[in-house]
C-alpha cells in the first residue's frame, strides 16, 4: 500500500480522498493556491503545500508545482480527483515517468476516452450501441451536409475534445446547419485549443443514464448499476438519482454485462463512468470519463462500496476481490448539488459564509468543505456541497431530500438550495417523467 498521497484538487473532493486515506491509515498531502490557504481541506491534511496564486492555470493545473510538491514531501502516489488535471493522459504519464502511482487509468485510456471520436470508435468497435451519426470528425461543411442527409435532422454538432456542454450546437434543419457547424468549431477552438467536430442525431426525449465501473489490473471488471443524470442545466447536472426510475432491473443487466465486456477486452483500470442517452427502451454511448464522478456518492449510498478506497487498493496493485454477483442494490438515492449561484439567474456568488449548518439524521450525507467563515472564492466552479439521501424507496428518498434542504442552512451567499426545493415538488419529477430537456423548461417556466 501507499506511503503517502498527494491530492491535486481542491474542496469537496480533496477532502472526501482525505476521508478515504485517513480510514486506510494513509498519510495524506494536500496541495493549494494562496486563494485556498484556508481552505478545509488544507487545514485536515497531514501536510500541506503552496503551489501557486490563485488562477488555476498557475496552481492547480501547474504540473511542475504539483510534481515538485509530491517530491518534497515524499508521497508515492496522486490522486487527481475530478476537473482540473484528472482526465489530462500528460499528466497521468508525467506523475508515472516521475516513479508515482498515478489512482486513476492509464495514458492511454484517458487520451482515447479524452478524444470523442476515438472513444466511440473504440466502443464500436467493442459492441457498445452508439447515436447514429458521423463515422469521425467531420472536416467540412460539405462534409457535414452529407451526413446531415444520412443520418437526418434534428442533428447535434459536437467538439471532439468537448465537455460540459462547450462545443456543441443543434441544427433543426438544413438552414441551421452552417450556423451549428461553424459556431461549434469557433466554441471548441476557443475552450480546447481544438475545433475538430462530429456530428450525431439529435434526441428529442431522452434520459443521460451513466454506469459506474471499476476494473483491476487483473482483468477484473464489475459495475456498480446505473445513475440517473438527466436534471441538467446548459449540459452541467443538478440532481443525480441511483437508480434510473426509467430503467428496470433487466435494462441494467443488459447494459452492464455490455459494458463490462467491452472494458474487460479494452484492458481498462481502475474507476470510470460510461454515459449513454437512452430512449424508447435503446441506448447510445455518448461519452467516457476517466475518472472518480462528481455524483459517485449516490452509488456508494445504494452499494455500499466506497470507490474512493477501491481506486486507491486497485492503483496498489490489488485485486476488487469480488465478483458482480456479490454487489447488491439497495433502496434509492438522490444527490443535490448546492452551488455559490443565485436560484434565479445562476450568476455565482462568492463571498463570506456567514453562517453553515448542515443538515443530519438518518439517511443524510454531506459533502461539503465549507464551514462559518469561510470564503468561497470567485476563481473556481461555484460547487460548494453536495447533499446526498438514501432510503428503502425513491418517494422516501424525496421526503428525505425535502426534509434536509429545509435544514441546510447557508447565511451569506445565495445558493441553489431554493431552486432544489422547487424540482421536489413538480409532480413530474415525482413521478420521476423527465428528460434531459426538462429541467431547462423548468427554471424557464416554460411546459415541462
Amino acid at each position: 500500500m501507499f506511503r503517502k498521497i498527494l491530492i491535486a484538487n481542491r474542496g469537496e473532493i480533496a477532502l472526501r480522498i482525505q476521508r478515504a486515506c485517513r480510514e486506510m491509515g494513509i498519510p495524506t498531502v494536500a496541495v493549494h493556491s494562496t486563494a485556498d490557504a484556508e481552505a478545509m481541506h488544507v487545514r485536515l491534511a497531514d501536510e500541506s503545500v503552496c503551489i501557486g496564486p490563485p488562477a488555476a492555470k498557475e496552481s492547480y493545473l501547474n504540473v511542475a508545482s504539483i510534481l515538485s510538491a509530491a517530491s518534497i514531501t515524499g508521497a508515492d502516489a496522486i490522486h487527481p480527483g475530478y476537473g482540473f488535471l484528472s482526465e489530462n493522459g500528460d499528466f497521468a504519464e508525467m506523475v508515472e515517468a516521475h516513479g508515482l502511482a498515478f489512482i486513476g487509468p492509464t495514458a492511454a485510456h484517458i487520451r482515447m476516452m479524452g478524444d470523442k471520436i476515438a472513444a466511440k470508435t473504440a466502443m464500436a468497435g467493442l459492441g457498445v450501441p452508439l447515436v447514429p451519426g458521423s463515422d469521425g470528425e467531420v472536416a467540412t461543411l460539405e462534409d457535414a451536409r452529407e451526413v446531415a442527409s444520412r443520418i437526418g435532422y434534428p442533428l447535434l454538432v459536437k467538439a471532439a475534445a468537448g465537455g460540459g456542454g462547450r462545443g456543441m450546437k443543434v441544427a433543426e434543419g438544413p438552414a441551421g446547419l452552417e450556423d451549428a457547424y461553424t459556431l461549434a468549431r469557433a466554441e471548441a477552438r476557443a475552450a480546447f485549443g481544438n475545433d475538430a467536430v462530429y456530428i450525431e442525431r439529435y434526441l428529442d426525449r431522452p434520459r443521460h443514464i451513466e454506469l459506474q465501473v471499476l476494473a483491476d489490473m487483473h482483468g477484473a471488471v464489475v459495475h456498480f448499476g446505473e445513475r440517473d443524470c438527466s436534471l441538467q442545466r446548459r449540459h452541467q447536472k443538478v440532481l443525480e438519482e441511483a437508480g434510473s426510475p426509467a430503467l428496470t432491473p433487466a435494462a441494467r443487466d443488459r447494459l452492464g454485462a455490455t459494458v463490462t465486456a467491452a472494458l474487460r477486452k479494452l484492458g481498462y483500470r481502475n474507476a470510470g463512468t460510461l454515459e449513454f442517452l437512452y430512449q424508447d427502451g435503446h441506448f447510445a454511448f455518448i461519452e467516457m470519463n476517466t475518472r472518480l464522478q462528481v455524483e459517485h456518492p449516490v452509488t456508494e449510498m445504494v452499494c455500499g462500496i466506497d470507490l474512493v478506497r477501491e481506486q486507491i487498493r486497485i492503483a496498489a496493485g490489488a485485486r476488487l476481490g469480488y465478483g458482480q454477483e456479490d454487489i447488491r442494490f439497495n433502496g434509492h438515492a438522490i444527490e443535490a448539488r448546492i452551488n455559490a449561484e443565485d436560484p434565479e439567474t445562476f450568476m455565482p456568488t462568492p463571498g463570506r459564509v456567514q453562517a453553515f449548518h448542515a443538515p443530519g439524521g438518518l439517511g443524510v450525507r454531506i459533502d461539503s468543505a465549507m464551514y462559518a467563515g469561510y470564503r468561497v472564492p470567485p476563481y473556481y466552479d461555484s460547487l460548494i456541497g453536495k447533499l446526498i439521501v438514501h432510503a428503502p424507496t425513491r418517494l422516501e428518498a424525496i421526503a428525505r431530500l425535502r426534509r434536509a434542504l429545509a435544514e441546510f442552512a447557508v447565511v451569506g451567499i445565495k445558493t441553489t438550495i431554493p431552486l432544489h426545493q422547487r424540482i421536489l415538488e413538480d409532480p413530474a419529477f415525482i413521478a420521476g417523467d423527465y428528460t434531459i430537456h426538462w429541467l431547462e423548461r423548468f427554471v424557464s417556466g416554460g411546459t415541462h
